[in-house]
C-alpha cells in the first residue's frame, strides 16, 4: 500500500467519522469543531486528486470564515438547546419515517447505479490536461469563460435568496432606538441643547 492510498483512506475515514459526529454531538460547539475537521479532511482529499486550488478555497472560505462564524454565533448567543430539543419527541415518529424513506431512496439509487462507458472520456474532455494548463487556470477558464452565464446566474440566485431572507426576517420594533443620519445632520443646534442657569446650592 502506497503512501497516497494510505492518505486517501485516512482522510476519507476521518471525513466520514467527523461528519457523523457533527450530527450526533450533543454540544453544538463540538458539532462545529467536528465540522471543521470534516472540511480539513475534504481539503486533503482534494489535494490528493490534484485540485490544490479547490482545497485551499475549502480551507480558507469554509473553515476560516463559515465554520468560525458558526462557532462564534453559537458561543455568543448562548442558546438553550435543551429547551429547543424538548419538543423533539413529538415529531420523532414522522422524522423517523421521513428518514427511512430517504434511506430507501438512496439504497435504490446506489443499488442500480451504472457508469456509462463514455463517462471517463466525457469528464476528461471538459478540462484540458495538466500538461497543457494548471488546474487553477482550467477552473478559471471553465467558470469565467465557458460557463460564465451559468456562473452569473447562480450568483444572482444566491443574491436574491440573501435579500429575500433579510426581508422576511426584518422586523421593525418601536421599542428599539435607531439612528437617523439625515435628522442628525439637519438638526438645529438651538433645539439640540438647552442651557440652564444652576444657582449655587441648588440642583437641576
Amino acid at each position: 500500500m502506497t503512501i497516497t492510498v494510505l492518505a486517501f483512506y485516512l482522510f476519507a475515514l476521518t471525513a466520514i467519522v467527523s461528519g457523523f459526529l457533527v450530527v450526533m454531538a450533543r454540544n453544538p460547539v463540538h458539532s462545529v469543531l467536528w465540522l471543521i475537521l470534516a472540511f480539513f479532511s475534504a481539503a486533503g482529499l482534494f489535494v490528493l486528486m490534484g485540485a490544490e486550488y479547490i482545497a485551499m478555497l475549502l480551507a480558507i472560505v469554509y473553515v476560516g470564515a463559515v465554520a468560525v462564524l458558526f462557532l462564534f454565533v453559537v458561543m455568543m448567543l448562548d442558546v438553550d438547546f435543551t429547551q429547543l430539543k424538548s419538543g423533539m419527541s413529538k415529531f420523532m415518529g414522522i422524522g423517523s419515517l421521513i428518514g427511512l424513506v430517504l434511506l430507501g431512496e438512496l439504497a435504490l439509487v446506489f443499488g442500480h447505479w451504472k457508469f456509462a462507458e463514455q463517462a471517463q472520456d466525457l469528464r476528461a474532455a471538459v478540462t484540458p490536461s495538466l500538461d497543457e494548463a494548471h488546474n487553477t487556470i482550467a477552473l478559471g477558464q471553465l467558470i469565467y469563460t465557458d460557463y460564465i452565464y451559468m456562473f452569473q446566474t447562480a450568483g444572482l440566485i444566491l443574491l436574491v435568496a440573501m435579500i429575500g431572507a433579510i426581508v422576511l426576517t426584518l422586523r421593525h420594533r418601536d421599542d428599539v432606538k435607531r439612528q437617523n443620519i439625515s435628522e442628525q445632520v439637519l438638526r438645529n443646534p438651538k433645539d439640540a441643547m438647552e442651557l440652564k442657569d444652576v444657582k449655587p446650592g441648588q440642583g437641576l
